[in-house]
């Protein structure tokens, strides 16, 4: 497996490809050990160009780890379009059963692929910022990216 740490607005992420795939991304890990591959400069720049607001969809190839439902979730997720948000249960809706909602949720946060497979855009039902690998300052960061959410209009812990 090859992997490439690289700088981000949202702090340092390293990508791991195996198999001329990227196979995952993680958010705050800085290594002074990095591969190089065409593969991991294309997803640098991609994920470069989605930072400075100039990229809205990846062309990547990817490969999801994971159960078939996990797989199911992600492959949902991908549905979500850049600049827009659904809630937990509307991500359960779409998969077939609102009684998945809480498996849906778990998937989601098992999402390997976070930004290129845009968990971030999965918010609570009545507009809160809940759950998120890279931690929620840096979903409201990526939401607000996309103008999914307004700039410093949203309270990331509203009362309902």
């Amino acid at each position: 497996m090859k992997k490439k740490t690289i700088a981000s607005p949202i702090g340092p992420l390293a990508i791991y490809e195996d198999d001329k795939c990227i196979v995952e991304i993680k958010f705050d890990e800085e290594t002074k050990a990095n591969d190089t591959s065409e593969l991991l400069d294309a997803c640098e720049q991609q994920l470069s160009e989605y930072f400075k607001g100039e990229r809205s969809e990846f062309s990547l190839p990817v490969e999801l780890r994971g159960t078939d439902f996990q797989k199911q979730v992600w492959t949902e997720l991908r549905k979500i379009p850049y600049g827009k948000t659904i809630s937990y249960s509307e991500l359960a809706i779409r998969l077939g059963d609102i009684k998945t909602i809480r498996a849906a949720g778990s998937a989601n946060g098992k999402n390997k692929l976070p930004i290129l497979i845009p968990c971030h855009r999965v918010i609570g039902k009545n507009g809160s910022l809940v759950g998120f690998a890279g931690g929620l300052y840096t979903k409201k960061w990526l939401l607000q990216r996309e103008g999914a959410i307004p700039g410093e209009q949203i309270d990331l812990f509203p009362k309902s």
